[in-house]
């Protein structure tokens, strides 16, 4: 997908900053809130005890200015490790909690996040590169669960709790010095209210182009092949400099605006010591002045007022990291939260709610109690778009009975494949139904629709592992025996055996070590152990061999017996048994009947037939009175 198709259907955040975004993210730490509890009073304390240790100086230089080598340092001393010791045992708890939730709340993220996935519809992805999905379950839930953990769980309490101890111990001491420091806090705020909302919009901006570039980088790895054949590389590379130079502007304007921020939070923390050193050391000074700080007081002020910087700057930083991690939230929590286009309707969930209270379904019942079994299919007036004004199926009607096959021939683009879309329920009409058993199908199952389909694509797609078990995915219980019995029915048994460990032969990412053709046969094997109700071919036999395909033919005979079926074929002579062939052309069917029918009638289909006849037998004659050389070169082409 180019980067305008990218930027078209991807989501535009352009809020501020939200809280309700982050208690939606916080929900899903809410499950370990006793792990959140103790995170939570770990940095509490931290907080407490690093406030706490100015008063211990403070009772060191007293006791020493008072009593000299005959002070009683050791009570000090004895503090001191005290509070020592608590600070390292919380610091180890807090750091392993921190670790055990970020770690946990990504989890779940993801989890959540690959759950949703597989609800959402066709139509989500036709509009989505896997890139953009692959970065929103990576990287985004990555900086998200570090955040919570981390960021907020952690350094915010923490520092929190710090700057409030250390301005209270400070007031405590003196009032008069505690205020000259806190005078800095409306310095800190105007610079936060200046910086934080244009390093959020920067970091919106780097988000969504990373998702463009993570996309790019799939395209390029799944069609390098296409792309060296067509000897591409120097211009993709162009593109995708294109895209990588308006992220590196963007991320470079951010870390600028980062670079000013923390310093300038430092540089007005640091007024603050400022002033507090030069109004302290006016005070001890002025003798005239009471109360005046005594020694001590002033060495524990002063450690307060540096120590204040840290906490005050932490909370800068975090805040910032809330504003660039928050264009991550709304990714993230925008893809959980994307509704199906295609989903159970509220009647078919109460249908599947009454069947689980009943102890599960009667027999020859659904789960969601209608019939399990398809008896006929009706659609009654269908339409259908997929983009607003520009119609693929209109006024569409066509009853199937029970074993019935049917044949769909035609131009590209005419809506072949839109119509056994529909019927499979990836997409829903846009006007008109389609009705299963006299019901309209809206009103079943999704999960029982679809697992009543057997469908086999003109470009079949095999997964990691074995070819045992790609022809085992969408019936796990079936037995080895019962693979190799749908293997051996598709004509597929005979190759897999030629395989290094047959069976167990590992087919790689996408199938990659079987050739295109041995693929079809895998899915074929898949699609017929599945046992369907409805057996679905989208130019499954363009990528075998005409010898195999009649013998996929002989063995799906068996197989369709019984079974609604719709073939969708470029090769007419694999579909002249089918009980009728449609003509669709336009989202409409131009011409239907038996094959010697539509012969008879020389029309569209008579013409398409007797072309492609003519082109095959002319490739047969040509094959056939090709020099040795020629004919030795032709498999190489």
């Amino acid at each position: 997908m180019s980067q305008a198709a990218i930027e078209l259907q991807d989501v535009e955040y352009t809020g501020k900053f939200s809280l309700s975004i982050w208690r939606k993210l916080f929900a899903y730490a809410w499950p370990y809130r006793r792990q959140v509890v103790g995170l939570f009073s770990g940095a509490l304390t931290l907080g407490g005890l690093e406030a706490l240790f100015p008063l211990v100086t403070r009772s060191v230089v007293n006791e020493a200015v008072a009593h000299g080598a005959q002070a009683r340092l050791w009570v000090c001393a004895l503090i001191y490790v005290a509070f020592t010791l608590l600070f390292g045992i919380t610091v180890m708890a807090f750091i392993r909690l921190a670790g055990w939730i970020s770690s946990t709340v990504s989890h779940d993220l993801r989890r959540r996040g690959f759950e949703h996935l597989q609800e959402l519809s066709f139509s989500f992805y036709d509009r989505r590169p896997a890139g953009w999905l692959v970065a929103r379950l990576t990287g985004d839930c990555d900086r998200l669960s570090n955040i919570i953990a981390w960021g907020v769980l952690m350094d915010v309490v923490w520092s929190s709790c710090n700057v409030i101890g250390t301005s209270t111990v400070m007031l405590s001491l003196n009032w008069r010095l505690g205020l000259w420091v806190l005078v800095i806090v409306p310095g800190l705020v105007l610079a936060g209210a200046y910086f934080q909302p244009r390093i959020l919009k920067l970091s919106r901006a780097i988000r969504k182009q990373n998702s463009a570039i993570t996309g790019a980088y799939n395209e390029c790895i799944a069609g390098v092949r296409t792309t060296k054949t067509l000897v591409r590389e120097e211009h993709n590379l162009r593109e995708f400099q294109a895209k990588t130079g308006q992220m590196y502007g963007d991320s470079v304007r951010n870390a600028v605006l980062s670079s000013l921020f923390f310093p300038l939070m430092l540089t007005v923390g640091s007024i603050g010591q400022a002033l507090a050193l030069w109004h302290g050391g006016r005070m001890v000074l002025a003798t005239g002045e009471n109360p005046h700080p005594d020694v001590g007081t002033m060495v524990a002020f002063i450690n307060c007022a540096g120590s204040l910087i840290w906490p005050i700057w932490e909370l800068a930083r975090v805040m910032a990291d809330l504003q660039n991690a928050q264009a991550a939230a709304e990714r993230v929590l925008g893809l959980i939260e994307t509704e199906p286009q295609v989903k159970d309707t509220p009647e078919a969930l109460a249908a599947m709610a009454a069947v689980r209270a009943h102890g599960g379904p009667a027999a020859g019942e659904a789960l969601d109690g209608g019939p399990r079994d398809i008896q006929h299919v009706e659609f009654r007036h269908v339409n259908f778009h997929y983009v607003e004004g520009q119609s693929v199926l209109e006024d569409f009607n066509l009853t199937v009975g029970g074993g019935q096959t049917i044949a769909l021939v035609g131009p590209t683009g005419g809506g072949k494949s839109t119509i056994v879309n529909l019927l499979g329920r990836f997409y829903e009409p846009t006007g008109g139904e389609i009705l299963i058993n006299g019901r309209d199908y809206r009103q079943r199952s999704l999960l029982w629709l679809q697992s009543s389909l057997g469908i086999v694509l003109q470009q079949p797609h095999l997964f990691s592992g074995t070819i045992r078990q790609n022809i085992r995915y969408g019936r796990l219980e079936a037995t080895d025996e019962e693979v190799e019995t749908a293997a051996r029915l598709v004509c597929a048994h005979e190759f897999i055996l030629k395989q290094d460990k047959g069976y167990d032969t590992e087919v790689g990412e996408g199938g990659v070590k079987l050739s295109t053709g041995q693929k079809q046969l895998v899915a074929f094997a898949r699609a017929v152990l599945a046992d369907p109700q409805i057996f679905i071919m989208d130019e499954a036999t363009s990528s075998v061999d005409t010898e195999t395909e009649q013998h996929i033919q002989r063995g799906l005979a068996a197989v369709l017996t019984g079974r609604i079926s719709f073939i969708i074929a470029h090769r007419l002579s694999t579909i002249r048994k089918a009980d009728r062939i449609l003509v669709i052309e336009g989202g409409r069917i131009v011409e239907q009947g038996r094959h010697r029918e539509l012969i008879a009638l020389h029309g569209q289909y008579y013409d398409l037939y007797t072309n492609q006849f003519t082109e095959e037998r002319t490739s047969e004659v040509l094959a056939r009175h090709a020099p040795p050389a020629a004919a030795k070169a032709a498999p190489a082409q």
